[in-house]
Order: C-alpha cells, then sequence, then structure tokens
C-alpha cells in the first residue's frame, strides 16, 4: 500500500511542487493551505508523513505540530517541517515540540525525497 503524505503549505508554488514530487514518487497526497486545515486533513486523511510549513494562517506550523504530538493517536505520524526561517532557535523549537526533522527553504527536491523515504524506511 503506498504511504499517504499531507504537505500543509501555504504558498502555492511550493504545494504545486511538492504535491508533483511526492506523487511521482508513488506517494498518495494531499493538501492543505493552513494549519488549522492541516489539524482536520490529518484527522481524515491519517497522513503517514507531514510536511508542515512553520508560517501559515490560522495556526503555524509549530501549533500543529505541538497539537499533534498531544494526541496519541498521532503518535506514529512522522512530521517534517519546512521553513525559510533556519535559525537554530527555530530548529531548536520546532524539533522540541516534536518534530521529527526541520528542513530550510529553498531545499533540494532529491534530498528532500531522500530524507522522506528514510523516515518511511523506504529503501
Amino acid at each position: 500500500m503506498a504511504h499517504k503524505i499531507l504537505i500543509a503549505d501555504d504558498e502555492p508554488n511550493i504545494v504545486i511542487s511538492l504535491e508533483f514530487l511526492m506523487k511521482k514518487e508513488g506517494f498518495v497526497v494531499a493538501v492543505a493551505g493552513d494549519g488549522e486545515e492541516a489539524l482536520a486533513k490529518v484527522a481524515g486523511f491519517q497522513p503517514d508523513l507531514l510536511l508542515l510549513d512553520v508560517m501559515m494562517p490560522k495556526k503555524s506550523g509549530f501549533e500543529v505540530c505541538e497539537a499533534l504530538r498531544a494526541d496519541n493517536a498521532n503518535a506514529a505520524l512522522k512530521i517534517v517541517m519546512l521553513t525559510a526561517k533556519g535559525r537554530d532557535t527555530e530548529v531548536a523549537k520546532g524539533l522540541a515540540l516534536g518534530a521529527d526533522a526541520y528542513v530550510t527553504k529553498p531545499f533540494s527536491t532529491k534530498d528532500l525525497v531522500a530524507k522522506v523515504k528514510s523516515m518511511l524506511g523506504i529503501v
């Protein structure tokens, strides 16, 4: 069965490119344009991995990550935070809130695919 990935980002160009990239790799993909929609989609879509932008409307990626980690039902969900904010303090905050990985924009799509596959145990 194909792994499911949720892309939560409010930047349409990033969503389009990530969605294309992940579908090309064989993943089932859903998208959310803000933090509240991301939380709703996690509940309904039940992704294996969440590509989560930090700066989004309604709820930030940090708030989404914190809410997801507060619910044991999401314990197996892998969370990769994507952000243009790459300072050490933001990275530390994301990881402290329960993110499994932190990727700063701009990123190499090849590296991101490799990271996603490795986190999902795909060789």
